[in-house]
């Protein structure tokens, strides 16, 4: 970005990306000078010393007279706030639209509805063990403002997007990588349309010259890799030989798929196949993504606990059900983000592994009623109100699956967002692990 004639920007959203842009623009010769204001929706957001701040659930509607705002993934493009003063003239900008400005080396953007962390951690650890001057950037990774000191020529970007950073962005990264879409966040995005829109703003931009790397068997990301001009790369994971699913640490086909897409990518830039090899094979998964929290031996076999928190939609738990042949117990529920349960409830139907479903959280209603559609497969539903008592119940009704079938798997797999009972999914995701570590 040139040098401001801003006199006054609005930062919008004071977390992780807000604290970022603060820094940057205070440490940036190009805006010494310039009033910055930080809007925030929680009252109770820290801000720095001395720092102006318009705080509290009405905040947004002080943003009259603002010509910059720089917004936070949060805090949607469409607000209606925000769009009432890009109407009247005023430019709204992000941390992210401003790293794809000033960065002085190539971007993988990495971008689907799940999977992006993964994908994108695999890609980087692949790179970095070829020798290559790699930074992990995004969602998954450091604030990508923080890292531009450190960038040359040479570098290579990988940056996890997701549909907030996506929407108004009017860059694509050179190299797009677009991993399987399906609906999310509709309690934020007016619709599917509105959600698919913004995920292809990852290729909308590129130019004859990029590169579009696609899963070959998802619709929507085959539509959304077609919007620009970039050479178009299907990948699948049939036929694929480098290595196989069983190679593989973390379980699941949809782990199998991510990692063939991220070998697909870091070959094409020149990693070698041992290299390749060597960083899948090793991998052992991110944090509250089906993560092997604790193993108990108990009569007649073991029970396994898996954290899949990050599992914040239906699709995401029926890849969680689907990724295990042992008696299975699911433990789901939160806040609901105005989705179809449908394909959770399709994955449980052909699933006969599945034998009880512990249901908690705001839409656990929502998600027993289309589970009660199933005619075919015979499973329990029973429901709790705490977390704690969940994964107790889950853990006395695994006990008796392993006197006969050696073994039993009991996942923590919400379809939901945290939102109504924890902090996030990271905050969810961690009380699980205690409960299952305090388990006797």
């Amino acid at each position: 970005m040139p040098k401001t004639t801003h006199k006054k920007i609005a930062i919008l959203g004071f977390g992780r990306e807000g604290k970022a842009v603060w820094k940057f623009l205070k440490t940036s010769p190009d805006y010494r000078g310039t009033e910055i204001v930080i809007f925030d929706h929680n009252p109770k957001v820290k801000v720095p010393g001395g720092a102006r701040a318009i705080l509290g659930k009405d905040a947004l509607q002080w943003l009259h007279g603002f010509k910059l705002m720089l917004r936070s993934p949060g805090i949607p493009y469409l607000t209606p706030e925000i769009q009432h003063v890009v109407e009247e003239g005023a430019k709204c900008s992000s941390a992210t639209k401003l790293f794809f400005e000033l960065a002085p080396c190539p971007i993988i953007g990495v971008t689907g509805t799940k999977g992006k962390g993964t994908t994108a951690t695999l890609i980087y650890n692949i790179l970095k063990a070829a020798g290559r001057d790699a930074y992990l950037l995004g969602n998954i990774g450091a604030p990508a403002l923080e890292a531009l000191p450190k960038l040359k020529k040479k570098s290579i970007v990988v940056f996890e997007l997701s549909s907030f950073q996506l929407q108004d962005l009017n860059r694509s990264p050179e190299i797009a990588v677009v991993l399987d879409i399906f609906p999310d966040h509709m309690d934020s995005h007016r619709s599917f349309e509105e959600y698919l829109d913004a995920k292809m703003h990852i290729a909308r931009h590129q130019t004859s010259r990029d590169r579009v790397f696609y899963a070959s068997d998802n619709a929507y990301a085959a539509k959304a890799a077609n919007e620009g001009r970039g050479k178009k790369i299907a990948v699948s994971a049939d036929n694929f030989s480098l290595f196989t699913p069983e190679d593989l640490k973390i379980p699941g086909a949809h782990n199998f798929k991510n990692a063939v897409m991220a070998a697909t990518v870091a070959k094409a830039l020149g990693a070698p196949n041992n290299v390749i090899i060597r960083v899948v094979k090793k991998f052992t998964g991110l944090p509250h993504r089906l993560e092997l929290t604790r193993k108990i031996k108990c009569k007649g076999g073991a029970i396994r606990f898996y954290d899949d928190s990050a599992g914040t939609n239906p699709q995401t738990a029926a890849a969680a059900v689907r990724s295990f042949s042992e008696p299975l117990i699911l433990i789901a529920g939160g806040k609901d983000k105005n989705l179809d349960y449908a394909p959770l409830a399709e994955a449980i139907a052909t699933s006969s592994n599945v034998k009880l479903v512990v249901l908690i959280g705001e839409n656990k209603n929502k998600i027993r009623a289309e589970l009660q559609k199933i005619k075919k497969v015979a499973f329990e539903i029973v429901e709790y109100k705490t977390l704690p008592d969940a994964v107790r119940a889950a853990y006395q009704f695994a006990k008796r699956y392993t006197l006969t079938a050696e073994r039993s798997v009991v996942v923590f797999s919400p379809a939901a967002a945290s939102f109504d009972m924890f902090k996030d999914y990271a905050d969810r995701g961690e009380q699980f692990k205690k409960i299952v570590r305090g388990l006797r």
